[in-house]
C-alpha cells in the first residue's frame, strides 16, 4: 500500500497544502487523475474548488467525488484518491452512507496511493477514536478504513507550561484512549506527515511526533525516522 498521511492541510505562514507539496508531488509520480473526497466540510462545493485549484497548479487533474453520479466507481476509476480535512465524524458517516469503506480498502490494498490531510488520515487508521473532533453527526460506527493498524492523532499539541488552562491536555487524551484500547498511536505535530509504501513507515515533513502506547512512556520521533517497531502492538501493563 502507499499512504501519504498529513497532519494539517495549512500550515501557520504558508498556504493551503504548500508544506505538503514537495511530498506529494513525489508521492504520486506520474499519477495524474486524482480524486478528491471533499465530506469532512459542509460547502463540498467550495472545498473542491480550492483543492482543484491547489491540485492544478502541481499539474494533476482532479475531480470531487460529490460532483459524480456513481462515487462508488469513481473510486474503481481514479488513479489516486486525497481525502480532506474537516470533521472526522460528518467524513465517516458519509463514507457509511455512500458505500465507499469497502471501496477504498480495496483500491488502496491493490495499490492506489491515498493522501489523507488532518480527518482525511484519521479516517485511514482503525477507528476514529483519536480524532479531536466533535461528534456533531453520528456514523453508524467508529470503525474507520484500517489502511494502517495504528491510531493517527493529528495536529497534536504539546502542554503549554506556562498556560493556566485547566482543561486535559492532548497528551492525558491520548492516555485516557490507552487505558481501554491497545492500539499505538501515532500524534503528529503541524507540519509533520506520515509516507507509508513498501511496509515501511517514515516520519516525514518539518516537524516531530509522539508514538504512544499502553503502559509506556511516549517516545520523541523526528522527521527521517522509521516508526514501524514503535508502533506494533504493546503488551498492556495496566
Amino acid at each position: 500500500m502507499q499512504l501519504l498521511l498529513i497532519s494539517n492541510s495549512t500550515l501557520y505562514g504558508s498556504g493551503y497544502l504548500d508544506h505538503a507539496e514537495t511530498e506529494i508531488r513525489d508521492f504520486l509520480g506520474d499519477v495524474k487523475r486524482v480524486l478528491f473526497v471533499p465530506y469532512a466540510l459542509h460547502d463540498c462545493d467550495a472545498y473542491a474548488a480550492t483543492a482543484k485549484a491547489r491540485f492544478a497548479k502541481m499539474n494533476y487533474e482532479l475531480s470531487s467525488i460529490h460532483q459524480t453520479k456513481d462515487p462508488v466507481r469513481s473510486v474503481e476509476d481514479t488513479g489516486a484518491i486525497f481525502i480532506g480535512g474537516g470533521n472526522t465524524f460528518r467524513l465517516l458517516k458519509n463514507l457509511y452512507d455512500f458505500k465507499l469503506i469497502e471501496p477504498i480498502r480495496r483500491r488502496v490494498a491493490a495499490g492506489m496511493p491515498y493522501i489523507g490531510s488532518s480527518a482525511g488520515s484519521n479516517v485511514a487508521a482503525p477507528t476514529i477514536k483519536t480524532t479531536n473532533d466533535m461528534p456533531i453527526v453520528e456514523p453508524p460506527s467508529f470503525d474507520a478504513l484500517n489502511l494502517v493498524w495504528f491510531q493517527i492523532n493529528p495536529h497534536y499539541l504539546d502542554a503549554d507550561k506556562n498556560s493556566t488552562h485547566m482543561g486535559e491536555t492532548r497528551e492525558q487524551r491520548l492516555l485516557q484512549y490507552l487505558e481501554e484500547n491497545d492500539t499505538p498511536v501515532a500524534a503528529l505535530r503541524e507540519g509533520a506527515m506520515l509516507r507509508i509504501e513498501n511496509g515501511v513507515t517514515l516520519l516525514k515533513g518539518s516537524s516531530g511526533a509522539r508514538i504512544f502506547r499502553r503502559g509506556l512512556e511516549p517516545v520523541e520521533m523526528s522527521p527521517g525516522d522509521q516508526l514501524d517497531a514503535l508502533l506494533q502492538p504493546s503488551t498492556p501493563t495496566i
